[in-house]
């Protein structure tokens, strides 16, 4: 395997008061998709943002390829942001053409690769077309074109498919994906979109309060949750019944937010009528499934409304 793609020990960064990163430690394996999971404001675009500039830590250790930062570095990575960073009146040739000197490509080597590029993530009738004449979801392809142009070792994603339909987010990884095959780039994606990591990631670490709370592969981190999930619709419901349940047999982690409980259970078929027998006429709606990515995420980190192991 060698060195880690991406190594972070004991990172402390601040906003002002508030501390961003705070202890975070991380070792990217080199080779692979790694993402990283956690609520809006836990730190991962602080981290995404520090590694993309390759700068040292106040506290704290970075090391990028066994290496401090260092400018050298950033020829070695590329990013996409969350918001598209394309001047709207240059074409797509253009845009690449540029990004292509700015990382010291020959004008023939970014031509060719450009419009490689622009096949595999289905842009390659518009490199006379202006930015400002692609849609959203080309646009956000354009974007994996630009950084992937100069053949990085280590490709920082945040948030790269906010705001793009499903179909479009899927044709979006299918051509980077593809892209992919045969190489062994680093990807560390940043992401709220929990099916999305269970897709993609080979690994994923879960963030909360800028640190890592827990890391493994998607399977890694589901083993051991009861085998179904069920979330409740149950509007008003009281600490008092939160505890009345989680007290139930085969009634795992119980948590709640915005009105929805979510219940980790071995069975399902046994608890959901018992639930409508506790709180007859205020069950709004009933989901089940079985258990995912996004139920170890609720264990590990969003566990807000959870029934104290005292109450139980």
């Amino acid at each position: 395997m060698g060195e880690p793609a991406d190594e972070a020990q004991g990172i402390v960064h601040r906003y002002g008061e508030r501390r961003a990163l705070d202890g975070f430690s991380l070792d990217v394996p080199e080779g692979g998709v790694f993402g990283l999971l956690g609520p809006n404001g836990s730190g991962k675009s602080t981290f995404i943002t520090m590694a993309a500039a390759a700068e040292q830590t106040a506290e704290g250790q970075l090391r990028i390829f066994g290496q401090p930062p260092s400018a050298g570095l950033r020829g070695r990575i590329a990013t996409v942001f969350q918001e598209n960073a394309q001047d709207p009146l240059m074409t797509v040739g253009e845009t690449l053409r540029l990004a292509g000197r700015l990382f010291g490509m020959s004008g023939a080597a970014a031509a060719e690769r450009g419009r490689r590029l622009l096949g595999t993530f289905g842009l390659a009738e518009r490199e006379r077309d202006s930015i400002g004449a692609l849609s959203g979801g080309m646009r956000r392809r354009l974007e994996m074109t630009r950084a992937l142009l100069h053949d990085p070792e280590l490709l920082l994603l945040d948030e790269p498919t906010t705001g793009v339909d499903p179909e479009e987010r899927r044709a979006l990884w299918d051509a980077l994906l593809n892209a992919e095959r045969g190489r062994r780039r680093t990807v560390l994606l940043a992401t709220n979109d929990l099916a999305e990591a269970d897709g993609v990631c080979e690994q994923v670490a879960f963030i909360k309060d800028g640190r890592v709370v827990a890391t493994g592969t998607p399977a890694e981190l589901k083993a051991g949750l009861r085998h179904e999930s069920v979330r409740v619709g149950w509007p008003g419901v009281t600490p008092a019944q939160l505890a009345e349940v989680a007290a139930w047999p085969g009634a795992g982690e119980v948590t709640v937010a915005d009105d929805v409980v979510h219940i980790a259970t071995d069975d399902a078929a046994a608890l959901v009528p018992r639930l409508f027998a506790t709180a007859p006429g205020a069950i709004r709606s009933v989901t089940i499934d079985r258990s995912t990515l996004e139920d170890a995420y609720f264990q590990h980190v969003s566990r807000r409304g959870a029934v104290p192991e005292a109450a139980r």
